[in-house]
């Protein structure tokens, strides 16, 4: 994620004038000096001003990091352009008269290498830096900012844009070339389940791409042609010195054992989930019946089940319940309660003699 400092508006403003008021100044006394008129050179400074204020408004968007990638970039084509003017082709004896020719052949060197690096800069994300400095790799921000790998399986989940929204998750997402190639296929399967999880997939990689917390890497095809898809994953995550982020437990276990770090979705979902205990009241609606009489089922919103005593009647509304018991399944844990109001009456029940 890109990390923005945001300084209070009216202190960015005060910086501004006073960038203005101090310009002006230097305008006017430099234009005393030389015997001229202070108000013109007051004048030619708040104009010389307000270039810079308007280039530093047109600039708003751009980061300190984003800056030094331009500047590294700029240096890099400049040592280029100086490499390339020192070979001495115009110093050859009979091409002194050429000069001119070598002097504009030199600044268009140095104007055209040092663009390309400064745009080529702008463009490289933080792991790409390690190749100019072999064997170094810089440090990461934070874990939540280490470069990861997404596959195809997290894409189709939908989850991911929401968890880098709100900042669990960010910094470079690279996502290999043919998983886009698979959901566009998806996509125009004809088939609607499939186009649509298909859509989603593409909506998700959109909006990454859009968001200002996360910056999305296109990946070309590695590995062998005949390995998986889930190993070509692992490679790439290896080369990257990444992560990789998935729903799958297989390729987590797999990932793992390669000595790749990978994080469950499902796992973070299942650990967010609140701790119930026997006693605890929750709200839930009621939607269908279970499978004994009486019984209904409800929903808390992570997903949890909930079986209701006595809630058959009920189906359809809301109601308070208190959790009874527990008890494993397959699929996780089942809960059981009974309606608040049930157990209300039954407290106030006088026991028969």
């Amino acid at each position: 994620m890109e990390r923005k400092t945001l300084a209070r508006p009216a202190l960015m403003h005060v910086i501004r004038l006073g960038f203005v008021l101090v310009s002006m100044s230097l305008g006017a006394s430099i234009s005393a000096g030389y015997g001229h008129s202070w108000p013109g050179g007051s004048l030619w400074g708040a104009f010389f001003a307000a270039i810079f204020v308007g280039l530093e408004l047109g600039l708003r968007d751009l980061t300190f990091r984003r800056f030094s990638h331009a500047t590294v970039g700029l240096l890099v084509g400049l040592t280029g352009a100086w490499l390339i003017s020192s070979i001495g082709f115009f110093r050859t004896k009979g091409l002194e008269e050429y000069q001119e020719a070598r002097s504009t052949f030199e600044l268009i060197i140095y104007m055209g290498l040092g663009f390309l690096g400064m745009m080529l800069g702008l463009r490289a994300n933080r792991e790409e830096f390690s190749l100019m400095i072999p064997y170094v790799r810089f440090r990461q921000d934070g874990i939540r900012d280490q470069p990861s790998v997404i596959g195809l399986d997290v894409l189709l989940d939908g989850r991911l844009p929401k968890i880098c929204a709100i900042g669990f998750l960010g910094g470079t997402f690279h996502v290999p070339r043919e998983v886009i190639e698979e959901l566009q296929e998806l996509l125009d399967s004809g088939v609607e389940v499939q186009a649509e999880r298909g859509r989603r997939g593409l909506d998700c990689l959109e909006q990454m791409r859009q968001s200002h917390r996360t910056e999305l890497v296109v990946q070309e095809p590695i590995g062998p042609a005949e390995q998986t898809g889930e190993m070509k994953l692992v490679t790439l995550a290896r080369g990257l010195a990444a992560r990789i982020l998935t729903t799958d437990a297989n390729l987590q276990r797999t990932a793992r054992l390669q000595g790749v770090v990978a994080l469950n979705l499902e796992e973070l979902s299942a650990a967010l989930r609140p701790l119930l205990k026997v006693g605890d009241e929750v709200s839930i609606t009621l939607i269908k019946e279970g499978k004994d009489p009486d019984q209904a089922v409800g929903y808390l919103p992570d997903g949890t089940m909930i079986v209701v005593n006595d809630g058959r009647k009920r189906m359809g509304t809301s109601q308070d319940v208190v959790v009874i018991g527990f008890t494993k399944t397959n699929a996780g844990r089942l809960v059981f309660a009974e309606l608040k109001d049930s157990l209300r009456a039954k407290a106030f029940e006088v026991p028969r003699a």
